[in-house]
């Protein structure tokens, strides 16, 4: 059986399911790694991907933006020029209660009676105005983290915005950022 679409799960309208006690088989993590680059350099600029609503990040989705951005400041920046990291971490277990269609089906199924449902997934809480991916990097990648942090946000289910976490004024009203 396919997967659900994401929407199915956007919407954190539960309390977090976090115990492994009564899950037998837990679903790994599509998340290869959560930094990439150059974890020990010391870069003076810091751009973070901020979400903007209140909802559940799926494994999938993560994994998907961090490739994209990953692969974006590799090819423009070099692995030596930025450090990529990803702010949160999926914990959240997504069940679902999977319903036979068909002729028969209900002298079959016992319906909503025990409707634990099986484990599908895990995904990541967001609250809003939580930042999602941080690049730290040097003044002269500044334009090519922000194209890898907007190519990022369209792969996250919520609206997403970029935002200077560290930056010198000077360095930024040079560039035209603002003040």
């Amino acid at each position: 059986m396919a997967k659900r679409p994401g929407h199915c799960y956007r919407e954190a309208d539960r309390p977090p399911f976090v115990r492994k006690k009564y899950i037998h088989r837990q679903p790994a993590s599509r998340i290869v790694s959560f930094d990439m680059g150059e974890s020990g350099g010391d870069f003076p600029v810091e751009l973070s991907l901020y979400g903007l609503e209140r909802c559940q990040i799926r494994h999938q989705a993560l994994e998907a933006a961090r490739v994209a951005s990953n692969r974006h400041m590799t090819r423009k920046a070099g692995r030596k020029n930025y450090h990529l990291r990803i702010r949160v971490k999926p914990y959240h277990y997504l069940r679902e209660n999977k319903m036979i269609s068909g002729a028969g089906a209900d002298r079959v199924q016992d319906g909503m009676r025990k409707a634990f449902g099986k484990v599908i997934g895990i995904a990541a809480r967001v609250k809003p105005n939580q930042p999602l991916i941080t690049i730290r990097t040097n003044p002269a990648y500044i334009k090519e983290a922000m194209i890898a942090l907007n190519k990022a946000a369209p792969k996250m289910p919520t609206p997403c915005k970029v935002r200077f976490d560290k930056i010198d004024p000077d360095l930024k009203k040079k560039l035209g950022y603002g003040a």
